[in-house]
Order: C-alpha cells, then structure tokens, then sequence
C-alpha cells in the first residue's frame, strides 16, 4: 500500500510543479506583449497594436485578470473608434463593460474612459440619446477633473444635437461660471454656449463671443480649436455675410489639412461646396467626392481589418484550445495507465503474497493432517498387535507353561491362525492407507506422472472441495478415463503442452482436456482404448466430445451428470 501512496503522492507534485511552472511563463508573457503592444500604439501602427491587445486580452481571461482584461478591450475599442469602426467600437467597448465591477473603485478610471469612447463612437453614428446615456455613465465614474470637463461638454454637445438647446445651454453656462484656468477651455465653452445660443433663437448675436474665443485659440495656437471656431463663424456669417462666411469656411479646409483629421475636411469641402457659386463649386466637389469616398474606403477597409484581426485571433484560439484539450485527453490516459498499471502491481503483489500465505498453511494443514493420520494408524496397529498377536501368543504361552501335555497340533493351529491374523493387519493398513489419500492428490499424482523435460503438463480446478459429494464410482472411472488418455497422448500425439481443466456446475461434472499435438490419426481414431473410454463415460449416464484437429492438437470435452 505504500509504494503506490508514495506513487500518487510523486504524481500530484508533478502537476503542481508544472501548473506553477506555466503560471509563471504566462506572467512573463502577459507583460512582454503588453508592452509590444504599447509600443506598436505610439508609432502609430494601430493594426498591430490591436492584435496584440486580443491576444494579451486572451492571456489575462486564462489569468481570471478581469481588470487588464478590461483594460487590453478598452484600448482595442478607442483603436477602432479613431480608424473609423464605429460599430466595432461599440461591439468591444460593450464587451470591457462585462469584465468590471462598477462598485470597484480601481474599475472607476476604466469605466469612465470605456464610458466616453462609447459616447463617442455613438455620437459619430448620429445615435445621439445613447450617446447622453453613455457620456453620462462616464460622469458617474469620472474621478478626474480634467475629463470631468471633457464629459460634461460632451454631454452639453448632445442636447445641442438633439436640439434641447436649454439644458445644453444651461450646462454650458455652469462651465463657464466656474473658475476655468485653461484658456483654451475656456475657449472651447465660449464658442460652443454662443453656438448654441444662436441655434436656439437665430436673431442673437453671437459674433463678439465666437470671435473672441477665435482670438484666444490663434494665441495658443490651438489648430484642433480653430478648426471648430472657423466652423461656428462660417455658419453664423452664412445668412449674414457671404463673403465672409467663404472666407472662414476656406480656413476650416485649410486648418483641417494640417490636423490632417478627415471628417473635418469633409465638412470643410461640403461648406464650400455650398457657399461657392455654382460654377466654382466644380472643382470642390470633385475634391468631396473623393475624399468621401477615400473615406469610406478607409473606414470600411478598417472595419474588415479589425474583423479579420479579430477571426485570425479567435481561429488560433480555437486551435490552441483544440490543442490542449487534446494534450490534456493523452496526459489523462497516460495518469491512468500509470494509476492502472501501479494499482495492478499493487493487487498483484497482494493476490502474490496472499496465495503465498494461503498455500504455506494449507501444506502446513495438510501435512499435520498426514503426522496425524500416521500416528492414528500406528495407534491402530499397536492396538491390533497388542490384541491380536501378543495376546495370542501370551495365550499360547499360558496353555505350554500351565498344560501338562503339549499338544502340538493345536498350537500349530493357533500360531497359524495368528500368522493370517497379521497378515490381515498389514492388508488392512495398506489399504487405510491407500483410501485415506485425497482424490484429488491421487489425480495430480497421475496426471504429473505423466510429464517430462519436454512435456508441461497443467491441471487446474482439481481443488479438494471439488470431489466432495461425488460418487466413488464416478471417481474411478474418470481416474481410469484420464489414464487412458494421457497414456494414448503420450504413445502418439507428440504433444508438449497437455491441459486438464475440472469445473463443476448445475449438477454436473466438466472434464476439459486440450494438448497441442498431432491429434488422433485416422488409422487410431476407432481403437479399443478409445472405445473402452466412450463406454466408461456412456455407463455414467455421461458424454465424451472429441474434436480432432490434425496438426493442431485434440480437445475432448467430458459432461458426467451428478
């Protein structure tokens, strides 16, 4: 029992070992590719990144690391919201949400980013009431001043969209009111509340507030803020002044090309489509035509690339877990062959030991039986002599020493009488001796006698308990049947190996015979010896089945009713 405690006890180490063994590669892994895929975001090759990001994503879910998990989609859904996937965006942004607990603060940071990106991917879909509810969540989450700012304009932008100029007016005018130290902030809510003032009622005047924040972003240089002022002045001047609204919306285009962001040169090249006259415009629209289309073409080429990102990674997932699984099915089968083939070597150690045991006290028994036997058999012939021989001869003795006449006759007589009465004595001791062994001693003794160097012969089934309850009659005869045949198997079969098998059942006695000679020739196979053995098994009431197969061997089964 102990070796295969000790083996078991090796094996689970062994597992352990390797499980601490992988948990600390993938440690190592985890922060390799994540710094990969930073580097690869700052030199801008956002397509790298992004595979990158999906596959140090996989390695953290593997890590039950809900919170880098988290982070790696976060960073794969801004990826897609700034190359154009919206609905990418969406899709994997949602998917972060899963992995963070909102009543975590360490989750607070990311949510609120996750939060606005989403906003912002649905903004850019003109899905604007989501977008509220999403820039919203992000104010909940925000711990942060700065993108506090960021998410209360943003949200104040989406009623200006969704023409709720009131409330977007009145969340401008609380930025405001507040002690902005940025002036390109401040910058930013000024043009935005004038905007939005004017949008609300067309007859305010707006001009004062758009051009001073105009001012402030040419001082600070501000290329993304002028692009928005151009934008305001361009629409509020369109009614007004013409000439000057062609003048800002010819800055817009301008500005737009150096932050080299697209959607605004779009939207410069659409208002100076609509502000040129008509056979000016030609020129401009060409230019729109192909930048939109250069621009759907980039979002859609975008779109798909994620999307094949996106398959490739979970393709060699799929194959990754296909291969463990497998790997793991054959480190299974290989534990339990081990387990089976230890518990085997244990049981057979035991079934070894046991009959070992078993055999030592049963030879014990059996040979104190036979000291037993022998001493009750002296006992018995002291006895018989003592009364029989000595007696009589004491008898004998008394009838010379006290008679007065001896007469010879008789004492001849009586000394012959006691010389058969011996001779009884030892008759009957020899065949005590004879009958007291067992059947089965008696059958081994046979069978055994029978093999030699070249010759195995093999009994099983010929237990003591086996011969109880069955007639002397029949124990004769089949000892005479067995005899005939390991005599004609000896005279012609040629046989090496010689198999006798006893089995009883149902009232019935099995005698199976099988050796790997020649079988019996033809010339053989109606001979006497054969033919007195159908007959001894027949006068049983029994059956004798002989399949002879020449060059094989002969097998003979024998059914005797009890």
């Amino acid at each position: 029992m102990k070796p295969l405690y000790i083996f078991l006890l090796l094996l689970l180490f062994t597992v352990f070992s390797c499980v601490r063994k992988n948990s600390e590669i993938l440690n190592e892994v985890d922060s390799s590719y994540y710094d990969r895929a930073y580097t690869f975001l700052e030199k801008g090759s956002t397509d790298s990144a992004f595979l990158v990001f999906s596959q140090v994503k996989d390695l953290y879910i593997e890590a039950n690391d809900s919170l880098n998990t988290a982070n790696c989609l976060i960073n794969m859904a801004v990826i897609q919201k700034d190359n154009g996937d919206y609905f990418g965006a969406q899709e994997t942004a949602l998917q972060a949400v899963g992995y963070m607990n909102t009543k975590d603060d360490k989750y607070s940071a990311y949510l609120s980013t996750n939060y606005n990106n989403l906003g912002v991917a649905s903004a850019a879909l003109n899905q604007f009431q989501p977008a509220l509810s999403f820039y919203e969540f992000a104010l909940k989450f925000s711990n942060d001043s700065a993108n506090t700012f960021i998410y209360q304009n943003n949200i104040a932008m989406c009623y200006q969209n969704l023409k709720d100029y009131r409330k977007a007016i009145q969340m401008y005018q609380n930025l405001l009111n507040k002690n902005i130290s940025s002036p390109k902030r401040y910058a930013l809510i000024l043009s935005n509340l004038a905007r939005t003032k004017w949008l609300e009622n067309k007859q305010y005047n707006a001009e004062e507030e758009l051009l001073e924040a105009l001012s402030i972003r040419e001082r600070e240089k501000d290329l993304v803020g002028l692009n928005a002022s151009y934008a305001h002045l361009s629409d509020y001047y369109e009614d007004k002044n013409l000439a000057l609204a062609l003048q800002y919306a010819n800055k817009m285009y301008e500005v737009s090309k150096k932050i080299k962001r697209a959607d605004n040169e779009v939207s410069a090249m659409a208002r100076l489509i609509e502000l040129t006259p008509s056979g000016a415009a030609k020129n401009y629209f060409k230019k729109y035509q192909h930048l939109s289309d250069s621009i759907q073409q980039a979002r859609s080429e975008a779109k798909n690339q994620f999307a094949l990102i996106r398959y490739e990674v979970e393709k060699n997932k799929a194959d990754n877990l296909r291969l463990e699984k497998e790997n793991a099915e054959k480190q299974n089968r290989l534990i339990r062959q081990r387990v089976i083939t230890g518990a085997s070597i244990f049981l057979l150690v035991l079934v070894a030991g046991g009959g070992t045991l078993w055999y030592k006290r049963r030879k014990q028994r059996l040979e104190l039986e036979a000291q037993n036997r022998v001493k009750e058999t002296q006992l018995h012939l002291s006895k018989k002599i003592h009364d029989v021989v000595a007696n009589g001869i004491y008898r004998v003795m008394s009838e010379i020493e006290h008679g007065d006449e001896v007469d010879r006759d008789g004492v001849l007589d009586k000394l012959e009488n006691m010389y058969h009465q011996s001779r009884d004595i030892s008759h009957d001791v020899e065949q005590q001796t004879i009958t007291e062994t067992p059947y089965n001693e008696q059958l081994a003794s046979l069978l055994k006698s029978f093999a030699a160097d070249h010759r195995r012969v093999l009994i099983a089934g010929n237990d003591a308990e086996q011969w109880n309850d069955i007639s002397k009659r029949i124990k004769d005869e089949v000892k005479y049947v067995l005899q005939e045949l390991m005599v004609n198997m000896k005279k012609h079969s040629q046989a090496e190996q010689v198999v006798v098998r006893f089995e009883k059942s149902e009232q019935k006695l099995n005698i199976f015979y099988k050796d790997n000679g020649v079988g019996i020739p033809e010339e053989k196979s109606n001979g006497k010896g054969l033919a007195n053995t159908v007959s001894r098994i027949e006068s049983l009431g029994g059956k004798i089945t002989f399949v002879n197969e020449p060059g094989k061997g002969l097998n003979i089964t024998t059914i005797i009713p009890l």
